[in-house]
């Protein structure tokens, strides 16, 4: 064991563990159609399968944020490398849907463990630097699904291999960051470094702004998560390749938290929430009526609005709403989590309603796919349209709120 705390091996250690729960979320994606057609399910059906991976993720975030601090950020990734190692072994012998489901619950736990102890980790290691580090650590989640991507664009799509080649890659990444962890000292999080109570941080959680934006985080989540595991699913009747596309959104994700230390320098966490919300919207418009190669230019658009989300709401708390603690930063996972696993079978069934319809009126099977992507890529395009409102408010707001602050204080000056 260390003696002192390796920030850079722990940081590695925390972006290698986020690998595997973003390659879970890509080879989920691509096996949707292999998976339908080889246990004979339909879309919504699908769908019920990949909850519990959102479920469980949910449930490790909430139960483990609150005990982040008493069992340590180094247990909650011993329970994150079983969950992995565990979901992994039950997919390969995977003989029905149940054992899928439970598969994928076994993942989702070792998901949620992953982001319940690594966000606070990294928050603890750069507490100067928490938005911009947030972002660094989140590349690798995009990055992570475009690896995966383009790994399962090989295997599935040209080199025709079984699916079980395809998640027994995982093993991989999941025994390195086990090692890495295993021999790594952990620093206390910044919640015990600060003296904050754990009564205050419960009380914190009530705060309203809190609440706003946990509720929030069910719509941010929704349209990014939601959208990314049904893409290669409402892109099939738009003549291009779903897992290419998937690949190219993620791909500019990455490069975009990347250099999110001048965007957030520039706009603030509550600026880059309104960019989000906005090209989220215009994106998943212009992907409901692209096709071919133009949906890429749809996808660009898209990955740009979904970029930063995920960190910059996890930023948010942290900066304006730091005596949360790890307990904020976990409810905020879990949420986000929790409602992507309402959405996606929502979506499963929009998008088997709409092609029925379609049907029922005589058009044929793949035209009757390019409309129910296109009608369920609106449907989901809502969300960010409330996002958008909700954003502004908040922004203004705050503007007031410090205006008349500082007022406050001119006047007690004089």
């Amino acid at each position: 064991m260390q003696a002192t705390i390796d920030h850079k091996k722990l940081f590695l250690a925390s972006r290698i563990a986020l690998i595997v729960t973003a390659m879970t979320f890509a080879f989920r994606a691509s096996l949707e159609g292999v998976w339908g057609a080889e246990f004979h399910l339909s879309k919504e059906e699908i769908g019920w399968i990949f909850s519990p991976a959102f479920w469980g993720f949910t449930l490790a975030m909430v139960f483990g944020g609150p005990l982040c601090d008493v069992l340590g950020m180094k247990r909650l990734l011993v329970f994150a490398f079983i969950g992995h190692i565990g979901g992994i072994i039950i997919y390969l012998v995977a003989k029905d849907a149940t054992m899928l489901f439970i598969g994928t619950l076994f993942i989702g736990v070792g998901n949620g463990m992953v982001e319940a102890a690594c966000n606070p980790l990294v928050v603890s290691l750069y507490p100067n630097n928490k938005t911009t580090m947030l972002n660094r650590f989140h590349v690798w989640f995009p990055g992570g699904i475009a690896l995966g991507g383009l790994i399962a664009y090989v295997l599935l799509e040209q080199m025709k291999m079984d699916w079980r080649v395809l998640i027994s890659i995982l093993f991989l990444p999941a025994i390195i960051y086990g090692i890495l962890f295993f021999r790594l000292k952990f620093p206390p999080t910044e919640r015990v470094t600060r003296g904050i109570s754990t009564g205050t941080m419960f009380t914190s959680i009530l705060k309203p702004l809190f609440i706003i934006m946990l509720l929030c985080m069910f719509l941010t989540a929704a349209t990014e998560l939601g959208t990314n595991q049904w893409l290669v699913a409402l892109l099939q009747g738009a003549g291009v390749s779903g897992i290419l596309v998937l690949v190219f959104i993620n791909g500019i994700m990455a490069l975009g938290r990347s250099f999110a230390g001048p965007v957030v320098h520039r706009l603030n966490p509550n600026g880059m929430l309104i960019f989000s919300a906005l090209f989220a919207l215009i994106g998943l418009v212009l992907l409901s009526q692209a096709s071919g190669y133009a949906a890429f230019g749809a996808a660009f658009v898209f990955a740009a609005g979904i970029c930063f989300f995920w960190p910059t709401m996890l930023g948010f708390v942290s900066e304006y709403l730091p005596d949360t603690g790890a307990l904020g930063l976990s409810l905020m996972g879990g949420a986000g989590m929790f409602s992507t696993s309402l959405i996606l079978p929502l979506m499963g069934k929009w998008y088997d309603n709409f092609k029925n319809e379609a049907i029922s009126k005589g058009v044929d099977v793949g035209q009757a796919d390019a409309i129910a992507g296109s009608n369920t890529f609106l449907k989901v395009a809502i969300m960010p349209a409330v996002l958008l409102v909700v954003f502004i408010l908040i922004y203004i707001s705050r503007r007031k709120f410090y205006a008349a602050h500082k007022q406050a204080q001119q006047s007690l000056a004089s």
